[in-house]
């Protein structure tokens, strides 16, 4: 049993990866997943810009079954040496999981496999041969803690040559954290918008944060319980612009109607005004949307609440299943949620 824990990966990258020529990569930070399995693509030995050595496909593909895979990881390099191939986008399908279980069983010698899925439950396939095979290194890609982004803020300004505020330190971590790459691509912007100085303060993050991944989730969300569609296209603009993956808009979403569940159920059973649940229950809710959450909580009913938790979920499962097609899923869903609240 080879499982890297999402904590443990930095020193694994440094000591033991190279002891591994099967990895599997999952979570819920598809950002984090990727840039993970990047790192592993670099210390594998083999040119990233050589095509005939790294061989990249996407698991929606692979619909013949496991032969695809075994092929490419078994085929010898047109010029001989180290080869990589390389699956994006797994989610437990039979092809991948048929070729990673023959692959455990007798792994190759000239090939590393790289598999990146999504967020994998306990018992899921491909997760259950990762973490019961000692030939793979299965490693856990989870949002990061408090503790993480401290280092992640660190690490992108001190390369940038600047320092941080305590204050302006409080409202990034706040900003960040959703998605690593998205997180890392505000941290950068915000250094080109303090070149040339020396510290990062307060008015800073405010100015140039104001459309981070966070703050334009909210947006979405609060368009969508609104049923405010032009609000909700504006969102999903900022969302996109800024590479903030649209599949963090489903997740806030998500949690936004499990709590308006919550919250409702309360309602119903001790005779609660909206006001009083949301004092009670909103806790973490910023004080600008507990307005929002209240008249939501006055249209929506419990049933209403769960059926559209119903397509959220099987959102989230097609936009696993079909990453091609993820934007247009995830803004096609939120705007018929969005049609149903102005209905109500």
């Amino acid at each position: 049993m080879s499982e890297v824990k999402s904590h443990e990966f930095d020193s694994f990258l440094n000591r033991g990866a190279s002891n591994y020529r099967l990895f599997l990569l999952y979570g819920p930070d598809r950002g984090l997943v990727s840039e993970r399995a990047t790192q592993l693509a670099g210390r594998s030995g083999v040119a990233l810009d050589d095509p005939f050595a790294l061989v990249k496909l996407d698991a929606s593909e692979l619909q013949q079954g496991a032969g695809r895979v075994l092929d490419e990881v078994n085929a010898i390099g047109l010029f001989g040496g180290e080869k990589l191939v390389w699956i994006r986008g797994a989610s437990g399908e039979k092809a991948v999981v048929e070729a990673l279980q023959v692959l455990a069983d007798s792994p190759s010698v000239g090939s590393t496999l790289i598999i990146e899925a999504g967020d994998l439950k306990k018992g899921a396939a491909l997760r259950k041969i990762g973490e019961s095979s000692r030939a793979i290194a299965s490693v856990a890609c989870y949002s990061d803690d408090a503790r993480s982004l401290h280092a992640l803020i660190d690490k992108e300004l001190a390369e940038a040559g600047l320092r941080i505020s305590p204050a302006a330190r409080e409202h990034l971590v706040d900003a960040l954290g959703g998605d690593r790459i998205a997180s890392r691509n505000e941290l950068r912007k915000l250094a080109l918008y303090c070149l040339g100085k020396d510290m990062v303060d307060e008015e800073d993050v405010l100015a140039i944060i104001g459309d981070a991944s966070a703050i334009s989730v909210d947006d979405a969300v609060d368009a969508v319980l609104q049923g405010d569609v032009d609000a909700l296209l504006h969102a999903m603009k900022k969302i996109t612009t800024s590479k903030t993956p649209p599949f963090l808009v489903l997740q806030a979403c998500l949690r936004q109607f499990q709590q308006l569940d919550v919250m409702r159920a309360e309602m119903d059973a001790n005779g609660q005004q909206a006001s009083q649940v949301v004092a009670s229950l909103g806790r973490g809710l910023h004080f600008r949307r507990k307005p929002i959450v209240e008249a939501a909580l006055k249209h929506w009913t419990t049933p209403a609440i769960r059926r559209e938790l119903g397509r959220l979920q099987a959102t989230i499962y097609q936009s696993r299943a079909r990453q091609s097609l993820e934007e247009s899923l995830v803004l096609q869903n939120l705007l018929a949620i969005a049609i149903q609240s102005a209905r109500r």
